[in-house]
This record gives C-alpha cells, structure tokens and sequence, in this order.
C-alpha cells in the first residue's frame, strides 16, 4: 500500500500539470471545525487563492495533518482519527480531511506544591493560591486553560508578600489507555517581603516630604501590590506631580526591608486655567481659576476660582496644606455666591476650615463653616439667615478611576448642625445620606440604582441656611423636572424645604465603542414634613457618549405631575 502511495505521488510529479487553485473541507465537530478551519495550512491557502502543482499540493496535505493533530491536542484529543485526501477536480484541487477526535482527556488529579516561606506560611493565602487554579479535576484538558492556571496561580502570592514568586515546576501527565490527565504545579513563593524607607527621584521643586507623606506602604508592613497603586494614585491627585511611577524591585536579598522606588515629574508652581460648558440646570458657564501650589516654600496650595453660570455666580478662595504625617489634609476658605433658580433668589458668603482624611476608598472630612445669607423668594420678603455649623462627611469609593463604571458603589453620609448660642439664628441638625451602586449587565451594559435621603431636624426651617435645606429635580435628582423645582410652592417661586427622599433606576448599553444608550425612571419630591413626601415619577430615555475629558450625557425625561418632556444636558471643557 505505502509502494503504492509512493508510485502515485511519484506520478503525480513527474506529470506536473500548470498550478491550480485550491478547496479544502473539512469534516469534523462543529466545536473543532472552526478551530481546523481557521488554522490549518491548507484551508489559509485556500482563503488566500493561492494556486498549487501537485508536489506542493502533496507537501500542504502532510502538513496539514500534522497541524491538525497538534490542534486536537490542545483541545484534550489526543488519539484522533485523521483522513485526508487530495485529488483533481474539474481542473482545480480538492483536498478533504475527515476527523474523529475520540475520547476526551480529563483532569484526574492536580497537585499544588509550596516552597519558600509561603510553605509553612498563612494558610489562608496557600488555599487561595490553589482555588485559583482554575483547571481542576472532572474537568476537559486544553492547552490554553492549563496556561492560564500557570500564569493565575502566581497572581495571590505577587500581589500579597510575595513579589519574587515563580512557578518552579510544572507538569502534565497524559494517559491515553484512560485519557486522563496528572497536573502537578510547584510553586516557590520566595521570602515574605516588607517594606523599607521609599527613595524618591525627581522631587526639585515640593518638598520631599509630601511625598513621604502621602505614602500608605509604611516602613515595616507586609507587601501589597495594592498599596504601590493607591501610592501612584495619591501622588497624581495631589495636585503635585502630573506623573507618578511606584514600585518594589522583588530582590529577595532585600526582602526584610524592600526600598520602595518612587519616580515623580512635578507640576509647574503655577497655573491658570479657563473653562465652559453648558448644563440644563445651571445654563451656560464660564470659568477661570489660577492656582499657586508652593506658597512660602512649604507647598501650601493657594486657589483663587471665578464661576460664572446663567442661575449661579460663585467667588472663592481656598489655602490647603499638603498632607500631613498622620495622613491629615487641613484647608481654609472662602466663598461668595449668588444664585437665583427657581424664584429662590441666595446671596451668601460663607468662611469654611476643613479637615480631610483619604484611607483607601474612604475619605472623612470634618469641617467648621460659619455661613451668612439673604434670600428671596418670588414676592416674599427677604429673610436673612446665619449660623456656625459643625459638620462631618464619610464617603467611599469602590469604583476606581474609571469615567463610566460598571462595577463597585459611592456612598456619602453627612451630619452636622448649629446651636442658636453660638453664632447661630437657629438650633438645627443635619442628616444626609446617597447612594449609587453599578451592576455589570452582560458584556457591555450596566445597571445604576440611586437612592437619597435627607432630613433637618428643627423647631422650624426659619434661620436656616439654604444649604442645609433640599429641594428635588434635574440632573442628578428627579429627571423630567427643572432643577430644585421640587420644594415648597409659593407665590413666585420655590422654597428649600427640611425633608428630602429620591430614587432612580437606569440602565445603560454601550454598543462597542464609546456611544451608547439609556433608560431610566426617577422618582422623589422635597417638603417639609416627612409624611408630606409624595413622590413624582420621570421616566425617559438618553445618550451617552465617553469623551476623552468625560462622560457627556443626553437624556430626554417625561415627567408625570408636570406633564411635560424635558431635555436634560452637560457638557464641561477646561483648557
């Protein structure tokens, strides 16, 4: 027979007829198929159109079953049938294959050995280490998913202690009498790292003890990948340095007490910037700010910001301090406004010190603010309202730095109040609390669920500043209604009010690229009792884009008590 075959393709050369084009099919599972097709040598060339003589044709056919044996095998096959076939027809090639893979190979064991101090180490990490392999018994060997349970094996102990961790060995044993697979991976995890003093380049111009002291790897404490990123993201938020590059160099002679390499390009001392946009809320704006970050020497940050919208006009002054040892960040201001939205006419002016506190995704801030202000309201007389507030605000993010999250929540509780013996027209408390929390829904969707409420608890709302009052509606409240249109209705206008609750559901698809789509209902409403709270729907439909400076939103609502449609709009750009 191999005489034969040999006869045959000898013929076959020594008669080379002019190169012709090329078909190839294949017959095999429609789970392999596409794999065979998209790979083997034969069926490229004929993708190609590529035209062949009958010694080329004899060599691609052998290659290909080759290939295709290799392929099986990736996929746990390996005792497959393979036929393959070459002949002449009506003038062009045709060449076949036929494949029966036949048993699968399974995982039958999976061994994870320790050496390094993780061996006798936290027990906790080593059982994490081993859930994450994800390759385990019962289940098919492929080639790819044994790759990737090399690689996911490592990704606890790098990220947690053990920065010099490799895979020492690793081993795939197939029996094909049971097709069966022995899976055996050694991991050495190294030493335990901790961390030393960090070494910081490229600090001319601040003072190198912000950097310092922006640091959460303190001298001492366990390796945490973590840590490096939060490190690198405190150093760009600062307002100090426009890039920030944070790492370890995993040398285990240096384990006890790994320097921690920090590399920094600062921001210039001083900057101007202008802006403008445009939102539904607040109408047209303009913007200008000019800001000095290195004020004596000492990198005390001086900002000075001009607002200038269609409803709201604001002047401020701010004098922030940089981040102290204990992680504390200390700042003083100062603000006028004017506003007049919704008949409610405010001018105030206001002096503020703060204190403010970043823990990873918590930040606390806890401020003093004395606040003075004359408001209107339609055809009612001017009232004027002052007090000196104490006020405390706990926040955390789980969302990263991501524009259009799809996963993780913010949620912000606030309290404060005044007492009418200290600088106050009124005695009052204030409770506040939002939350929003994002769902991925499927690959390219997200599900956003938002819930507000708020409350002063006073003998009257009389003497109380408006910003320690709510109204409802717009943007980011009660889409289908003008902003802090939701409130106590008088001649003219709309008053603040003591009582807030809001909610909204809405879902968002993204169709590939940075455009996408939404849907959305809302409901709330603001009074001054909280059994006057009666709740009005908006429901509606919007676009979404991911600019490179931020997400731009597009919503078109219908509001059910107003029945009306309202268009619901922001866009910002600074330069």
């Amino acid at each position: 027979m191999f005489r034969r075959f040999n006869l045959l393709l000898l013929l076959a050369i020594l008669w080379v007829p002019p190169a012709r084009a090329l078909t190839v099919e294949i017959d095999a599972p429609d789970a392999l198929k596409l794999l065979l097709v998209q790979h083997l040598e034969a069926a490229r060339a004929a993708r190609l159109g590529e035209r062949f003589d009958a010694w080329e044709i004899a060599r691609l056919q052998r290659q290909s079953e080759r290939t295709a044996e290799e392929l099986l095998a990736t996929e746990g096959y390996f005792s497959p049938r393979i036929a393959s076939a070459a002949e002449w027809v009506d003038g062009d090639w045709r060449m076949t294959y036929e494949v029966v893979p036949g048993a699968r190979t399974t995982v039958r064991t999976l061994t994870v050995q320790f050496e390094g101090d993780a061996r006798a180490g936290d027990a906790a990490l080593r059982a994490r280490v081993e859930r994450s392999v994800t390759l385990q018994p019962g289940m098919p060997f492929r080639q790819a998913d044994w790759q990737a349970a090399k690689l996911a094996v490592l990704r606890p102990l790098l990220g947690d202690r053990y920065p010099a961790a490799r895979l020492a060995a690793s081993a795939a044993r197939i029996d094909p009498a049971t097709q069966s697979a022995d899976l055996r991976l050694v991991i050495d995890s190294g030493p335990a790292f901790f961390y030393g003093a960090p070494v910081v380049t490229g600090a001319a111009r601040y003072p190198v003890s912000i950097v310092h002291h922006l640091n959460p790897a303190r001298q001492g404490l366990p390796y945490r990948q973590q840590d490096l990123l939060d490190y690198q993201a405190a150093l760009e938020t600062s307002g100090y340095y426009a890039q920030a590059t944070v790492r370890v160099d995993p040398d285990p002679a240096r384990a006890a007490a790994v320097p921690v390499e920090v590399e920094v390009v600062e921001r210039p001392a001083k900057a101007f910037s202008i802006g403008a946009g445009v939102s539904t809320d607040t109408g047209a704006r303009v913007q200008a700010g000019w800001q000095h970050r290195n004020l004596a020497g000492r990198g005390l940050r001086l900002k000075l910001d001009a607002r200038l919208e269609t409803a709201r006009q604001t002047g401020a002054a701010a004098l922030a301090w940089p981040r102290n040892a204990n992680g504390y960040e200390n700042s003083l201001g100062a603000q006028l406004r004017h506003e007049d939205i919704e008949g409610q006419e405010t001018r105030a002016w206001l002096l503020a010190a703060r204190r403010s506190r970043i823990d990873g995704p918590i930040e606390a801030t806890l401020s003093l603010q004395f606040q003075n202000e004359t408001v209107e309201v339609g055809s009612t007389a001017g009232t004027r309202n002052q007090a000196l507030t104490a006020n405390y605000a706990w926040t955390q993010r789980t969302l990263g730095r991501a524009f259009y999250p799809r996963r993780g929540h913010v949620l912000t509780l606030q309290g404060g109040g005044a007492v009418e013996s200290l600088l106050s027209d009124t005695t009052f408390a204030r409770l506040y609390a939002r939350h929003t929390q994002y769902f991925p829904v499927g690959e390219n969707g997200r599900l956003i669920l938002r819930g507000e409420w708020g409350s002063v608890l006073a003998k009257t709302r009389d003497g109380i500043p408006t910003d320690f009052l709510f109204r409802a509606g717009g943007d980011n409240s009660v889409r289908g209604y003008a902003y802090q249109s939701l409130g106590r209705s008088l001649a003219g206008g709309v008053a603040s009010v003591r009582h807030l609750a809001t909610g909204s559901v809405e879902y968002n698809h993204f169709f590939g690229g940075d455009w996408g789509a939404a849907v959305f209902v809302d409901a709330g409403d603001a009074a001054d009792a909280p059994g006057a709270l009666s709740p009005v729907f908006g429901v509606g439909v919007g676009a979404r884009y991911r600019s490179p400076v931020g997400p731009v939103n597009l919503d078109l609502a219908y509001g059910e008590a107003s029945d009306e449609f309202r268009l619901h709009f922001s866009l910002g750009v600074s330069f």
